[in-house]
């Protein structure tokens, strides 16, 4: 028996795990490598940010399964923020706290796509999107944001990209 599904099985590699790990060999023998693979930055988390963590967890305040949407305290600092530095108003309400974009954007597409929609795709565009769609069964239609418009996709080529089976 296989364990793994058909829709796993076929899934390539990510590319971005393998860019990773290409740089981590470079730099493992001795070649100077600036990875832009995984996103992850190359600075430590301000103190006072870890000091705010430590003290909730010290105190007991999280400790358990959190919310869907995150913690309504979270999301009003959010707002608060979005409205003081950002001119925003977007009410706590309407904020969904998650572990990360592509995170959210493969929620969003698992809950909309159905087996042979199609979903837009600006190119260039972060490597995982495409397999996100296509995990989800829809099929990603590429408009390229060329050179000669500054990598912006014009309004033509989104238009053009349009079909009847477009879902996103």
């Amino acid at each position: 028996m296989n364990i793994v599904s058909d829709r796993i099985k076929n899934m390539a590699e990510s590319a971005t795990l393998a860019m990773a790990a290409k740089a981590r060999e470079y730099k493992a023998k001795g070649i100077n490598v600036i990875s832009l693979s995984l996103g992850e930055p190359d600075f430590k988390t301000p103190q006072h940010i870890c000091d705010g963590a430590k003290k909730a967890i010290d105190e007991g305040k999280y400790f358990a399964y959190p919310p869907v949407n995150g913690y309504q305290d979270l999301r009003e600092a959010i707002s608060a923020k979005f409205k003081r530095e950002n001119g925003l108003d977007y009410p706590a309400d309407q904020i969904v706290v998650s572990n990360g974009a592509k995170q959210s954007i493969a929620n969003i597409f698992q809950a909309i796509i159905n087996e042979g929609d199609e979903v837009v795709v600006f190119s260039p565009f972060w490597v995982s999107y495409s397999a996100l769609i296509e995990l989800a069964g829809g099929v990603p239609v590429f408009v390229n944001g060329g050179i000669e418009n500054d990598f912006k996709v014009t309004a033509e080529q989104f238009e053009a990209a349009i079909t009847p089976k477009t879902k996103a």
